[in-house]
């Protein structure tokens, strides 16, 4: 099978609210933008649209004053995107080259070229592999379980009951005492003796009196019906044994692993795997690549700062690109301030008619 290339000014991998928002102003600029996802995978847990295709009901993404389900909205994002103008692939990226204009993604059949390139690939909720964890049908995952408590807690399904919190990090406790906001009581399940979060976020868990800790014991399977959704947890302690445990809410809090593995080596990222940009772009450590969303968000995993991010690589990358030289059909290349560089690429004519070697100033 022949490989098909493809060369297009701004390409963006990852279709959740980053990678569509930036598809819709991308495409308002003319770019022609070429939006990558990866497709729906149950194995891998892929699912293009993001994070919000396995959520029910939206209540905080502003301009819905009764909700929406996180389906529904991906939809009405990606319609936005295409009648702008950008194109959607599905496929596995196999290999990136960063270190090279233009930069180039390799896939089983074709190779893309990019002069920009936004990375949108969003970050993925760490879950246990329990019985009953995963997404409805299979499980209860949208109907009782989640990894968010700040998108779900919220919901009626959960105000006022007995909800169970997974994990002993920063994270567990920011969900668990969230929740009580809502909850009637809050159980945090921890397969040790102690917490591993901070001790200010400790603290402010021990001092809530709706939580409560269930200690040395690890979640064996969730339980539940397709009609009910969760009514109780299979628990066991490492002392006492095995107990069904009741409560209509399972929270997964053990951490999110940002989608990156493509771009580990060529890429700044930091100890976890977030890609870092610079300030208050979507610029990275290499011109021309922008991250937004929850690639490069370890701290607020929203879909309405997603969506914020990928307004601002779109702008970022329109920027860039107005920068760049464009080739004439003479192979000269102009730049937006009027320069003009020659074919062999050796001289550069200024707007004002001086001619410059085009060669680094040694110091």
């Amino acid at each position: 099978m022949a490989t098909e290339e493809i060369r297009r000014q701004v390409v963006i991998i990852g279709s959740g609210p980053a990678g569509l928002t930036a598809g819709i102003y991308a495409g308002r600029a003319n770019l022609d933008p070429l939006l990558i996802d990866a497709p729906a995978d149950t194995e891998k847990q892929t699912t293009p649209g993001g994070q919000l295709m396995i959520t029910t009901d939206v209540e905080n993404y502003p301009g819905f004053s009764e909700g929406i389900q996180g389906p529904e909205l991906m939809v009405e994002f990606r319609k936005q995107a295409e009648r702008f103008g950008t194109e959607f692939l599905e496929e596995w990226i196999n290999k990136v080259d960063l270190q090279s204009r233009p930069f180039t993604l390799h896939t089983d059949n074709r190779i893309i070229m990019a002069d920009t390139l936004i990375i949108a690939s969003g970050a993925s909720a760490k879950w246990l592999g329990v019985p009953g964890e995963a997404k409805t049908p299979d499980g209860f995952g949208g109907n009782g379980v989640s990894a968010c408590a700040t998108c779900d807690g919220p919901l009626p399904a959960f105000r006022n009951k007995h909800l169970v919190v997974v994990g002993g990090g920063d994270t567990a406790m920011e969900e668990a005492t969230f929740l009580t906001r809502y909850a009637k009581r809050v159980f945090v399940v921890h397969r040790r003796d102690k917490l591993r979060a901070s001790k200010i976020m400790q603290e402010k868990a021990f001092a809530n009196d709706k939580i409560e800790f269930i200690w040395n014991t690890e979640l064996v399977a969730i339980l539940g019906t397709q009609e009910q959704g969760v009514t109780g947890v299979h628990l066991r302690n490492v002392q006492t044994g095995d107990v069904i445990f009741d409560c209509e809410g399972v929270f997964i809090a053990i951490g999110h692993k940002p989608n990156t593995d493509l771009f580990v080596g060529q890429i700044e990222m930091d100890a976890v795997g977030y890609i870092k940009t610079n300030g208050h772009s979507t610029s990275t450590n290499i011109p021309g690549v922008f991250a937004c969303g929850d690639v490069q968000d370890s701290v607020y995993r929203q879909a309405v700062t997603a969506a914020g991010t990928g307004c601002m690589a779109a702008i970022d990358a329109e920027r860039f690109l107005d920068h760049l030289p464009i080739e004439m059909p003479s192979g000269e290349e102009i730049t937006i301030e009027g320069e003009h560089i020659t074919a062999d690429r050796q001289l550069i004519i200024t707007a004002t008619g001086e001619v410059i070697p085009n060669e680094p100033v040694l110091e």
